[in-house]
């Protein structure tokens, strides 16, 4: 069984920064894709950005791109996301995922629990 916990969720202001560690529980650790999702309250969970297996590949959705990047450590087996401008839309429990599916989707087969990030006007 893969599991994933995240952590460094928190309150910021807005034009801040935080980074999201996700630990993965596996030695296949490289053979999955990751990914970040979140959901804000009474919005429908949407995806937010992924990296391959490999590293090699990156996608994101636009309203990130330019200021979250993605990136993976194999040795840790760990997935960061470091977010710089914060702004009080991005505000969701962040939820970390792997899966076989490129780019990743809701069907990934692999879920955190999810870190929640505020950020305040």
């Amino acid at each position: 069984q893969v599991q994933l916990v995240e952590s460094g969720g928190g309150t910021v202001q807005a034009g801040g920064s935080l980074r999201l560690s996700c630990a993965v529980s596996t030695r296949t650790f490289g053979y999955y894709n990751m990914g970040w999702f979140r959901q804000a309250p009474g919005k429908e969970r949407e995806f937010v950005i992924g990296i391959t297996w490999n590293g090699g590949g990156v996608y994101s959705t636009d309203s990130v791109k330019g200021r979250f990047t993605i990136s993976r450590d194999s040795a840790k087996n760990t997935v960061f996301l470091q977010m710089n401008s914060l702004k009080p839309e991005d505000t969701a429990v962040y939820y970390c995922a792997a899966g076989d599916r490129w780019p990743l989707d809701g069907s990934s087969r692999y879920w955190g629990q999810g870190t929640q990030v505020t950020v305040s006007s």
